[in-house]
């Protein structure tokens, strides 16, 4: 990983991609979505400040279980912006999440407890499914393909 002596504050995005281990293709994305920023040279070149690799890193982290990136940017704009966030700043946005987090963990205990059982079982029902209708929640609603056009209804809201 190539190194960037201290005295240089700000990165260009080749160097951040290169230390973060992010495409620039996703800077370029995570600045356009506002979760990072940078300034631009008088040569309109981006310049990204060093902090800006932690907060790479909190995205990335972030994104691989599963947290979206309107969540993620929700976050950092709650950290301080004159100064590198702390342990403590980090801590604090991640705790926000843990209960979001426990609930996708108990929601794949599920499945992969109830996989082997769902493959290829043809129940087509959602009104019995462990899976998509844990506990019969849907069971005095809606059943099958009435209940996943209301779904991608609520989920276009």
């Amino acid at each position: 990983m190539p190194q960037i002596p201290e005295k240089i504050h700000e990165l260009t995005v080749g160097q951040l991609a290169a230390r973060s281990g992010a495409a620039v293709s996703a800077l370029h994305f995570y600045e356009a979505k506002g979760l990072i920023s940078s300034r631009r040279t008088p040569g309109n070149q981006r310049r990204y400040s060093r902090d800006t690799l932690r907060r790479v890193a909190f995205i990335r982290a972030a994104q691989r279980v599963g947290i979206p990136l309107a969540t993620i940017r929700e976050a950092l704009a709650r950290l301080p912006e004159e100064r590198t966030p702390t342990r403590e700043d980090w801590a604090r946005l991640s705790e926000a999440w843990r209960s979001e987090l426990d609930e996708r963990i108990k929601q794949l205990n599920r499945l992969r407890d109830h996989l082997t059982d769902c493959i290829g079982c043809g129940c087509l029902s959602l009104s019995t499914c462990v899976l998509s209708n844990p506990d019969d929640v849907f069971g005095d609603r809606l059943v099958g393909s009435r209940l996943m056009a209301e779904r991608a209804r609520q989920e276009g809201d």
